[in-house]
This record gives C-alpha cells, structure tokens and sequence, in this order.
C-alpha cells in the first residue's frame, strides 16, 4: 500500500479516507527539517503543514516513490512548488473552503483594534473599570471608513464584500496581479503608496513570496495614517515586525491586528507590550467546518492522484497536463 504521511492529526473523516487508500502514518507533530527528511523517506503522498519545509532535501529523501505533496492550508510557502513541477510531483493545498472563516477573522480582528475590546475586556477582569465616563477607551469609527485590501483574491475580496455590505466602508484595493472583482464587490484599485496613505484599516491578504517579504515596512508603515489600523492574517513576514513595532509604541499608526507573526510562535521584542495590538495564535481558519473541510480537501487531492488522476486543487497545473 502506497505511505501517506502527515505531521498532525486530521479533523473529520480524513484520516480514516486516507487509511482505506494507504498506509497513513501521523508523527504526531513538527518535526525540524532534519527528522522530517528521515520520516518521509519512501513516502508517496505527504501532507505538510504550515511549519514542514518541503524542500529539494525533503524530496530527495522521500525519493521516485513521492506523487503529490497537499497542503493543510492555502499558503504554499513552506513547498518548494518548482522543484516539484520539476519532479513531476503535484502539489494540492486547500483555497476555497478557507475564504470565509479567514475573511470573518479579519473584520474580528478589525473591529477588536478599532474598538479596543481586549483592552477594555483586561479593564473589566482587573477591576479596573469604575464605571461610564464620556472618555473612555476611545476608539476609532468603522462605519464609512476607507478600508485598504492589500491582496484582492478569494479572501481579500470577501473582506471588501463584509466591510462594504456590513459597515458602509469605502474600498480601496491593490495587487500586484491587477484587480479583478466578483459581482457584488466594488473597489477602486490603485497603488500601494496612495492606499497606504489614505485608508483607516490596512489589511493584508497576500501570499508569501520574495516580492511581499516585508512588504510592510517601516516606510510604508510611516506613510500610513497616525489613527490608522494595520491588519495581517495572511503570512507573518508580510509585516517587518519590529518595524511595527516601534510604529506602535512611538505613535506612527494607531494600532494593529495580527493573526500570524513572522517567527512563529516566537513574538518581535515588544510586541506583546503593544497594548494598542491585537494578538491571535493563528485562528484564522479554526472553526470545526473550516478545518474538517480543509482535511477533507487535503486528503481528496491525496485519493485522486493514487487513482491517476490529478487533485482537485492544486498549485503547479504543468503536472496535471501530463495526466
């Protein structure tokens, strides 16, 4: 029976679909680059996740006996996608069942700063709180503000969509593939300086890739509005993370909301001490739905490739025309 490997445990049916097919061994959690080359070793489907380096290393070590790498996840990162191609060896993640869970995390996290709820919830559970007072933790006003999507693909587009329906929001988008909208969402697309500087809440929603390693830098960040609200769900070394955070102690924008971090887990010295910063462990997909239906696209895309076919998502469609 053909190996199937996985660093984690799957939610919902996954795991018992790929034992039906192969041999699914689980190692139960991340292991550094070194052992992950010895676990892999034979392997002809593998499943990674955000922090597995599928690297030429790693194929080499899994050898000709490797088909597809699927990804838990959307962000591809962590493959080397071209050595793969390369190979002859698909590469699947999981796009679509992502969207929404991610986009409501955003406006979560957008609504948290603006409104300054952790701190006002730390006020509450410290007994700090002595009653109404007319300024008090005074926040910044969503409803009809200009909301900057940097990334405009299925996530950054379902943001726009929540912002504009939801909260009256002007849009202002940019990516650097150009911006092609769905019906029900409007936009103006323009450059990254100008939407820098004229919106009140800066998302990201780009993936990872040398252009937008540090894309958000202290010179963007200094462009930015001093009231101002950066968020990031999409990959942590978008944002240079110390730069943000000397721009949020010395005032150069009005906060932040982060749901990824650029050396997970580990923090930027300072940022925890933000307290003008909202901080999530990277819960933008974790909703039971979001993570069974990411398992059970991962492990699709798994199944058709050991039956001949090509997955049903995936990221290098010079392999699939050889199917």
């Amino acid at each position: 029976m053909p190996r199937i490997v996985s660093s984690l445990p799957l939610p919902g049916p996954a795991e018992e679909w790929l034992r039906q097919r192969g041999e699914l061994e689980i190692l139960g959690r991340i292991l550094p680059p070194d052992r992950y080359r010895e676990a892999v070793r034979g392997a002809a489907a593998l499943l990674p996740w955000a922090g597995d380096r599928v690297d030429e290393p790693a194929l080499d070590a899994a050898g000709p006996s490797l088909q597809v790498v699927s990804a838990y996840g959307v962000g591809l990162d962590h493959v080397d996608v071209p050595a793969c191609t390369r190979r002859g060896i698909f590469v699947g993640h999981t796009p679509k069942v992502v969207t929404d869970a991610t986009a409501d995390l955003a406006m979560t996290l957008l609504l948290a700063t603006a409104r300054r709820a952790v701190e006002a919830d730390r006020e509450v559970r410290e007994g700090r709180f002595s009653g109404w007072k007319p300024d008090y933790l005074l926040g910044q006003e969503v409803t009809g503000a200009t909301l900057g999507v940097i990334g405009f693909g299925r996530i950054g587009q379902a943001v726009a969509r929540r912002a504009a329906g939801g909260f009256s929001m002007r849009i202002l988008a940019h990516d650097v593939g150009g911006v092609r909208t769905e019906p029900g969402v409007e936009a103006e697309m323009c450059d990254l300086d100008r939407l820098l500087a004229e919106s009140d809440f800066v998302t990201c929603h780009v993936p990872l890739t040398p252009e937008t390693h540090h894309l958000i830098g202290a010179a963007q960040l200094a462009r930015m509005r001093r009231t101002a609200i950066l968020i990031n769900t999409s990959r942590g070394p978008v944002v240079d993370e110390q730069a943000l955070v000397d721009a949020l102690q010395r005032g150069v924008i009005a906060g932040a909301g982060l749901d990824v971090f650029e050396d997970e887990p580990r923090l930027a010295p300072g940022l925890a001490g933000c307290a003008n910063a909202v901080l999530l462990p990277h819960i933008g997909t974790a909703t039971w739905k979001t993570r069974a239906a990411m398992g059970e696209l991962a492990a699709r895309n798994i199944l058709e490739v050991l039956d001949g076919r090509a997955p049903l998502a995936w990221a290098n469609p010079e392999v699939s025309r050889r199917v």
